[in-house]
């Protein structure tokens, strides 16, 4: 294993293939090579890496939980071997949507991000974090860069006469990230308002399900105001989509079926050509197939979860690099430089 001239070292864990060529497209970005830990029932830091700053690349496959004790194994193998500092690079930060309290659940984000601060991470580099909120989860730094910047690219380089095209939020909680794409690009906006199923924000949270009352002779409570029953609108879009192309976008792409249902009534209100635009293609279970099935033409996705079976699956799914980012936030952290460049132009609500 070569080290860099700088004293840091980039490891990346053995979760899928898709993580090593990763890791080496950020490594060959550094002008430096990288090691792999190969763990199975133990890990052995084979050199010195005491008083190093040590980065760990790992990204989330199918099999969420191996990934994420794997990165706790590396994590606190390199910590009892003196390493000065831990950075885990992270691109999709798993169980990023369970960070409210809904029902009896439990909010698993939390967890987690104490269980890497308790293996020894001590700084975390991530993209597009689900909600913001979740960087209040940990007790230290984490950077939440975003992708953005090349998506946008994409639109610009790859979607003949994108002028013509309207940027389009499947639900009304996604509407101030396509607004930021939509004035970035110099686009219109459209919004989908109405859901057939209850949208994640009407979800349970713990206040709607109080446990069960036994029937008592005691004090029968207090007499609150009657809450009121939400009832959704019929579905409909909020802007002029026909004759045009429409682009939705979105942080995680997972289960299909929104985006499915969002493209069928772009297609009834004329839209001619429809792009789905999302960081994190998880696209579970039978996406590939319905995707294929569907109105949407092209669905673009970025490197940070691997998805090569999917891509076999669906022509239609295109995938954007995005190790430039963190190669260069890899640097900047190294050298003690600002990350504010990686932030220029971006928005809080992107």
């Amino acid at each position: 294993m070569n080290v860099a001239k700088s004293g840091y070292r980039v490891f990346s864990a053995n979760s899928s293939a898709a993580c090593t060529e990763l890791a080496k497209k950020i490594t060959d970005l550094c002008e430096m090579t990288f090691s792999s830990l190969y763990i199975e029932t133990r890990v052995d830091v084979k050199e010195s890496v005491r008083g190093q700053t040590i980065f760990i690349i790992q990204t989330i496959p199918r099999d969420v939980n191996t990934a994420i004790m794997e990165l706790l194994v590396m994590a606190y193998a390199l910590k009892t071997s003196c390493a000065k500092n831990i950075i885990g690079v992270i691109p999709y930060f798993p169980y990023s949507k369970q960070c409210k309290m809904r029902k009896r659940g439990s909010i698993v984000c939390k967890l987690l991000a104490s269980m890497l601060a308790k293996a020894g991470l001590t700084h975390i580099i991530t993209m597009d974090l689900h909600q913001k909120e979740i960087q209040g989860f940990f007790s230290f730094p984490v950077d939440n860069l975003r992708a953005s910047p090349f998506l946008i690219q994409y639109i610009q380089e790859e979607i003949p006469d994108y002028r013509n095209a309207i940027i389009v939020a499947k639900s009304p909680a996604a509407a101030k990230r396509a607004q930021s794409y939509a004035e970035r690009l110099r686009l219109g906006l459209a919004v989908i308002h109405g859901e057939a199923q209850c949208a994640e924000s009407d979800m349970a949270d713990g206040r709607h399900s109080p446990p069960c009352v036994r029937n008592t002779t005691g004090h029968t409570g207090l007499e609150l105001p009657i809450m009121m029953a939400k009832e959704k609108p019929p579905i409909t879009v909020v802007g002029d989509v026909g004759g045009r192309i429409a682009i939705i976008v979105d942080d995680i792409i997972d289960d299909v079926g929104d985006f499915v249902a969002a493209a069928e009534i772009l297609k009834e209100r004329g839209a001619y050509k429809i792009y789905i635009m999302a960081t994190h293609g998880l696209l579970s279970a039978d996406a590939p197939r319905l995707i294929e099935e569907s109105a949407i033409d092209v669905v673009v996705v970025t490197n940070t979860v691997p998805h090569e079976v999917q891509k076999l699956q669906c022509p239609k799914i295109k995938t954007v690099d995005v190790s430039m980012i963190l190669a260069e936030a890899i640097r900047r952290i190294h050298n003690g430089e600002s990350m504010a460049y990686l932030f220029r132009n971006i928005t809080v609500d992107d």
